[in-house]
């Protein structure tokens, strides 16, 4: 009897563990890390930046862009390109890098340097740009500004030496000021944006002496430039986008300033 009741004991005292280990979940496997790199690819029907043609001036000037970029505790670093119609080269590259932090709940900014290089050859205007930002935001609404610290702001400075503009202008402290409101609707993203281009008072009061006692401006007027347009969440990282996008002083720059919609195409990953 007393065998038996050991026995018994066992059998119960197995069942008693089996119990606990079907009440005591599994331990949940750890989430993965996310990757510090993302990538982004868009095919579009025109670039425009701070609203002016950067292909030719037709409705249709197809540009395929992409970038890559990496973050790590706020701080991140990044390339974008697209091809463009205005270089013998062909091709812009962005390269960046910056902060970005958050000052309270919703609340966050964003600093950085930010350089436009254009692998030309035997190019007579050099149109790289270097410039420091700064941006506040608040959930969907960004204000930001660009501060050009290279001596020339896209070439201008150069083309109005080449123009008979001496000594040649300077485009250091051009500045670029622009709010940005993109209010999400389930899948949709309603994209709103404004910006102004105030040029280095060296590139607006530039002038030629025609050597007779007559002096010609060659100047360039400040101009704003703005977006109205929707995004469409597609799901596994595709959306698709359409906009009205232009700029004021037409009369000056051209069709370069024309408003026109714009279609784009994007996928990141």
């Amino acid at each position: 009897m007393k065998k038996k009741s050991i026995i018994v004991s066992s059998f119960l005292t197995l069942a008693a563990f089996g119990a606990m280990a079907q009440a005591t979940a599994p331990a949940a496997a750890p989430e993965p890390t996310p990757s510090p790199f993302s990538a982004n690819l868009n095919l579009t029907t025109k670039y425009k930046f701070r609203g002016q043609d950067q292909g030719n001036t037709n409705f249709f000037s197809p540009a395929i862009q992409g970038g890559f970029d990496w973050t790590q505790n706020g701080f991140y670093l990044g390339n974008w390109d697209s091809n463009i119609g205005f270089t013998n080269a062909g091709i812009e590259m962005d390269f960046y890098g910056g902060y970005k932090g958050e000052i309270a709940k919703d609340f966050g900014y964003d600093v950085g340097i930010l350089q436009y290089y254009y692998p030309q050859k035997n190019k007579v205007v050099d149109f790289n740009v270097t410039e420091l930002y700064g941006a506040l935001s608040w959930q969907w609404l960004t204000v930001k500004y660009s501060h050009t610290v290279s001596k020339d702001y896209f070439g201008i400075g150069q083309a109005q030496e080449i123009a008979g503009s001496t000594p040649r202008p300077s485009g250091r402290n051009t500045g670029y000021l622009e709010a940005a409101a993109n209010f999400p609707i389930d899948k949709w993203t309603i994209n709103t944006h404004v910006g102004y281009t105030h040029y280095a008072s060296a590139l607006r009061n530039a002038t030629v002496d025609d050597g007779e006692g007559g002096i010609t401006s060659v100047g360039v007027p400040n101009f704003y430039d703005y977006k109205l347009g929707v995004t469409y969440d597609l799901g596994s990282g595709f959306s698709a986008a359409g906009a009205i996008v232009g700029a004021s002083k037409k009369s000056f720059y051209g069709d370069i300033n024309k408003t026109r919609a714009i279609f784009t195409l994007s996928k990141t990953m």
